[in-house]
């Protein structure tokens, strides 16, 4: 390139999980190239689960995120327990989408309030927010605290929960210690609430998209642990059909492989995507205040993603308070089985999105291959694609304002690569039209 280009190059992305950068090449005209650059190093983690025992798989990938551990401890074990047969009692399942909706609900909040809302209030931390706003991130940490007791309570602690295993639970909660838990669901239920309110007035910048939608489908339930891989444009498949739709393929500029739809390119999993494949199955309570504020599927700006957190939120506080009224302890807090020489898939709804486990195990119950596809990895084509449709309608704005358009659009999508705090430093370099 001669160097009389619009450039835009982000050294450093932050504010969200990882390590990664941004580069754009584009003049006033067109966007020529977006690249996604993610350089942290590879972590290995289905390689050194070869050759563990299989009962260890949900604590080893639990390790993967402090945010959403439950995500791949239920994707391990629901895999692990699809190669041995072995299918949890109704009681089990129901705790295990219990557990779950403590994981949304401290995630999302998290995402909300200290990554999120900023870009829309115009601060560049939550810390600087919560000068000028401080019920807005009281309230949210209130929400978190919630889902945290959940997991507390049933994972055993709040990260990286250690009371899940093959087979259920290695305790079980008795009812009155969910009672303990009920008022303090009660009043975060109504703050939550409050935040889809507050959420549905943000300023969105105009950015609608026509992404193919992807995420579990459940005739009786929105789905969290458990359901058919289904998608806007009519794909219909079980997990253990999903590696001959889904493909990964390595591209040069990043360490993470990208995820796509063989013959369809790139797709969009999370939020937005379990919103308008399943709204009609959220509860009365949501799908009322998703009336009221006039946010109905689909909806297709990655920018209003923020509210379909919240809402799903929400949705987590009610089906939480359901389950532990109706509660019944599980006969037993789990299920035992042989090893056997076998393979198992599951795919599970992490908070940001469809996440798929496979593994092999001998008949030692040695584990002798594993594939984990994270959600992140499935948006990263998308999310290239979309800065890509977008920034011609913005060729107008200032250099600095695009620059922060830029980031906020990556945040949309939550990408979890690893944890961090900061957004990133950019460049901007400015060529002349027919220079590229």
């Amino acid at each position: 390139m001669s160097g009389k280009g619009k450039t835009i190059k982000v050294d450093y992305l932050a504010r969200v999980e990882g390590e990664g950068a941004l580069f754009i090449r584009y003049d006033d005209d067109q966007v020529h190239d977006v690249q996604l650059k993610i350089f942290e190093p590879p972590r290995f983690f289905e390689a050194f689960l070869r050759g563990r025992d299989y009962t260890e798989a949900p604590d080893i990938t639990a390790r993967i995120c402090g945010i959403c551990p439950v995500a791949y401890q239920m994707s391990a074990l629901h895999a692990m327990e699809d190669a041995l047969d072995l299918v949890p009692t109704p009681e089990l399942r129901t705790l295990r989408r219990l557990l779950y909706c403590g994981e949304w609900i401290e995630s999302h909040m998290l995402h909300v309030s200290m990554l999120h809302a900023p870009d829309f209030l115009g601060y560049p931390s939550a810390v600087a927010m919560a000068k000028d706003h401080p019920e807005i991130v009281r309230q949210a940490l209130e929400i978190k605290k919630a889902g945290n007791a959940l997991l507390r309570l049933l994972g055993g602690r709040e990260v990286h929960p250690i009371n899940v295993r093959v087979g259920g639970f290695y305790r079980t909660p008795t009812p009155e210690q969910f009672e303990s838990l009920r008022e303090q669901l009660l009043a975060a239920r109504d703050l939550a609430e409050q935040m889809c309110r507050w959420s549905a007035k943000l300023p969105f910048p105009e950015n609608n998209q026509e992404f193919e939608f992807v995420s579990l489908v459940n005739p009786d339930e929105y789905p969290m642990n458990e359901g058919r891989i289904q998608s806007s444009r009519g794909l219909d498949i079980s997990a253990g059909d999903y590696e001959q739709y889904f493909r990964e393929e390595q591209v040069p500029h990043s360490t993470a492989l990208h995820s796509i739809l063989i013959e369809r390119g790139a797709y969009l999993v999370g939020p937005m995507a379990r919103f308008n494949l399943n709204y009609s199955r959220l509860s009365s309570r949501v799908k009322q205040v998703a009336e009221e504020l006039d946010f109905r599927p689909p909806c297709t700006n990655p920018f209003k993603s923020i509210v379909v957190r919240c809402l799903e939120v929400l949705y987590a506080f009610d089906e939480a308070l359901r389950i532990i009224e109706n509660y019944q302890p599980p006969a037993h807090p789990y299920l035992t089985v042989k090893p056997r020489k076998a393979s198992g898939c599951a795919a599970t709804e992490a908070p940001r999105g469809l996440l798929y486990h496979r593994y092999g195990i001998n008949a030692q119950g040695k584990i002798t291959h594993a594939k984990i596809v994270a959600p992140t990895s499935q948006n990263q084509k998308t999310i290239e694609q979309d800065l890509r449709l977008m920034l011609p309608k913005f060729m107008h704005l200032p250099e600095d304002q695009l620059q922060g358009l830029c980031e906020r659009a990556i945040r949309n999508y939550d990408p979890c690569i690893s944890c961090s705090t900061h957004f990133l430093q950019l460049h901007l370099q400015h060529d002349q039209p027919g220079s590229l």
